[in-house]
């Protein structure tokens, strides 16, 4: 008897260490990989279009070569971005080397979740405000650089970023002059 309530135990420590070290898995977040210092950008290159925030000297912004685990419920903060040349999103997109049109439902992903462009050209569902749409991923919204001339002097995105053209904003039904424009929690998966 005692040989098996000593197993017993031995089998319920097992089990249990066992899901507490699935469970710590599963709540490790995604840690900055470092901190990139702001530089000021020369006069007239970082575009202010879509209230895009331009670097500011100095100031440290954290850089993320990750973003949380992926889902079928990632929550996250849907911004907006141009993707037409000459406009606030800086670069053609990173998929294509291409430019493309604000009026397609299109996003960029923070660096994590774009994962070297294996998302390139698929779909994901995003979900806000009670609405959800489809919408590409064809480009990264780099958490790991910034502050350049590459990046239209704008710092790094933050890890859980989808940077979404206006026609996925429109799509969800966001006018322009709520306090949601621009700036709101979402979740969103992969496209089915």
């Amino acid at each position: 008897m005692k040989n098996m309530s000593f197993k017993l135990l031995i089998y319920s420590a097992v089990i249990a260490l066992l899901a507490a070290q699935r469970l710590g898995v599963e709540a490790q977040s995604c840690q900055p990989s470092g901190h990139l210092r702001g530089r000021k950008p020369p006069p007239g290159k970082c575009k202010r279009g879509n209230d895009s925030e331009c670097c500011k000297e100095g100031k440290m912004y954290p850089m993320y070569k990750c973003s949380p685990p992926v889902s079928n419920h990632n929550k996250a903060m849907l911004t907006i971005n141009s993707f037409e040349k000459g406009k606030d999103g800086g670069g053609p997109s990173e998929c294509d080397r291409q430019y493309h049109s604000d009026s397609i439902p299109i996003v960029a992903l923070s660096t994590g979740w774009f994962n070297h462009k294996t998302r390139c050209h698929h779909n994901i569902t995003i979900n806000g405000n009670g609405r959800s749409v489809r919408a590409m991923v064809v480009d990264e919204c780099d958490s790991a650089k910034g502050c350049d001339a590459a990046h239209d002097y704008q710092p790094p995105c933050d890890n859980n970023i989808v940077d979404a053209s206006q026609a996925v904003w429109k799509a969800l039904g966001v006018p322009r002059d709520s306090g949601k424009w621009g700036w709101m929690e979402i979740t969103w998966s992969n496209a089915k």
